[in-house]
Formats: C-alpha cells, sequence, structure tokens
C-alpha cells in the first residue's frame, strides 16, 4: 500500500474516467495520480495518436481506451461517446482538460487562433459535457472537473481569448452544477496558475516561478475527494488578488499597468495551439 488512504483509493479505484488532452502536462499528471490510486480503467483523448501509445509504456497498471480526436470537431466527440459506449456503456468521471493559448495583442492574433481558442478551450468543453451527460448520469458517484486557468478569474492584458474562454469555462461550470443539483454528479472547477508544461514553453516564464503538473493534479484530486467546487492554485496570494480583482477592479488595473512591460515582453511569442 503507497501512502495514501484507504478512502482515497476507494474513492476512485473502480471508476471510468474520461480526460481530455491526457496524454501531456497536467493531463497526464491527472493519469499518474489515477494510476497511483489504483485506477485501472483510463480513457484519453488526444489529437496526437503517438502521444497516446507512449501512455501505455508509461502506465503498464491501466487499462487505457485511447481516443484520437479533436475537442473542437463536434463528430470526434460524437464517435468518442459512441467508443465509451461500445466498450464501457458507462462513465463516472468526465476532465475537461484539452486547451490552447494564442497570446498577444488583439488585433494581432490571427482569425484562426481567436476561433480555435473558443472552439478547443470552450465549446469542447460544453459539447463534451453535453453528449457525455447520458451516461454520467448512470453513475451512483459522478464528476465533472472542468480546467479552467487562474485568467479565468484575473484577466490580463495580451490573453483577451483566452481569459475570455477560461472565464466561461467558470460560468458553464456554475450553472451545469446547479442544472444537475438532482444527480449525484458533482461539478468542480480547477484554476492553475502558470503551470511548467508545454504550452507554457514559449511564454519566457522561469520553471521555478511555475507550478509542475504534478502539483495541479494532485490539488485538483484532493479537491474531488473534499467535494469541492473550486481549485485554486497559486495560495493565499492568489486569493487575495481575486478578491482584489472582485471589489476593487480598478486598483488591479494599476497593479497590472505597473507589470505591463514585462507581461508585453513575455506573451510576444506566447503560443501553443
Amino acid at each position: 500500500m503507497n501512502f495514501y488512504s484507504w478512502r482515497q483509493i476507494m474513492e476512485f479505484s473502480n471508476k471510468k474516467i474520461l480526460i481530455t488532452g491526457g496524454s501531456a502536462g497536467i493531463g497526464k499528471a491527472l493519469v499518474r495520480e489515477f494510476s497511483e490510486r489504483e485506477v485501472t480503467d483510463i480513457a484519453v483523448m488526444g489529437r496526437s495518436g503517438e502521444k497516446l501509445d507512449e501512455l501505455e509504456k508509461d502506465f503498464p497498471s491501466v487499462h487505457f481506451l485511447k481516443i484520437q480526436g479533436d475537442v473542437s470537431q463536434p463528430e470526434d466527440i460524437k464517435d468518442a461517446v459512441n467508443t465509451v459506449k461500445e466498450q464501457w456503456n458507462t462513465l463516472d468521471i468526465l476532465i475537461n482538460n484539452a486547451g490552447v493559448v494564442s497570446a498577444g495583442p488583439l488585433e494581432e492574433i490571427s482569425d484562426e487562433d481567436v476561433i480555435s481558442q473558443v472552439n478547443i478551450n470552450l465549446t469542447g468543453l460544453i459539447l463534451m459535457t453535453k453528449y457525455f451527460l447520458p451516461l454520467l448520469k448512470q453513475s451512483k458517484n459522478g464528476a465533472i472537473m472542468n480546467i479552467s486557468s487562474g485568467l479565468g478569474y484575473i484577466a490580463m492584458p495580451f490573453y483577451s481569448v483566452y481569459a475570455a474562454t477560461k472565464a466561461a469555462v467558470k460560468h458553464f461550470s456554475e450553472s451545469i452544477r446547479r442544472e444537475l443539483i438532482h444527480y449525484p454528479i458533482h461539478v468542480m472547477t480547477v484554476y492553475p496558475t502558470a503551470t511548467d508544461t508545454s504550452m507554457m514553453q514559449s511564454a519566457g516564464v522561469d520553471p521555478d516561478n511555475m507550478d509542475t503538473p504534478e502539483e495541479v493534479a494532485k490539488a485538483s484530486l484532493e479537491g474531488l475527494i473534499d467535494k469541492r467546487i473550486e481549485v485554486i492554485l497559486g495560495g493565499e496570494k492568489r486569493k487575495e488578488d481575486i478578491q482584489l480583482n472582485f471589489n476593487a477592479p480598478l486598483k488591479m488595473d494599476k497593479k497590472v499597468e505597473n507589470a505591463f512591460k514585462s507581461l508585453q515582453k513575455r506573451t510576444a511569442t506566447h503560443r501553443s495551439m
């Protein structure tokens, strides 16, 4: 037995779990956390078949249901539902983790990148939830985990489109949580700060100033076990900034203005699509 308690293992060991974007970054770290809690059935949806194949080598104890597909494509989502129905005919936990980012001044972000960010970060997440809900409603103890971003709480310059999609995830989660109040489906939203993944490699941020994917995954699962509706990374300082942004947004404007040039430099090449 590892250091996790029996309660934590029993929370997940018999669950059927689907993770989008689960072959790298936070998604892959979530796979690791679940596998350490003796989960054996994990479906992973991703665009790269090669990365999906690597999961089997990295986590030999897990029986993977590999689904190559793009969450921005409704037909791929419907195919994913059919695959899960055929193989499992049930689903306990849906983790909407897939995401992309294209930063910079709004007028310099290509139309294609604007549309892709909305389609992958938001529309795909909504449609994944919509089409998997019938299966989730069959679970006696189901969950939906939506990965938003700290920028979904506090929008920063040069992340206008990305922040808009992640803020929308916050409100979608809130709405669907209340819509499902009569079902045993827990809805939780995670708000990572800058995380040391491939998405951040072009952002010019010191890895020492970022969370690791493993830290985000661990906090996310602990939040799920505790039935929290939000997991906010970044510590007490982050929570203080959220309160400042809500109660005194003009003061937050001034605070951001002081960091404007460094943000402008940092986001000049930040793109992971």
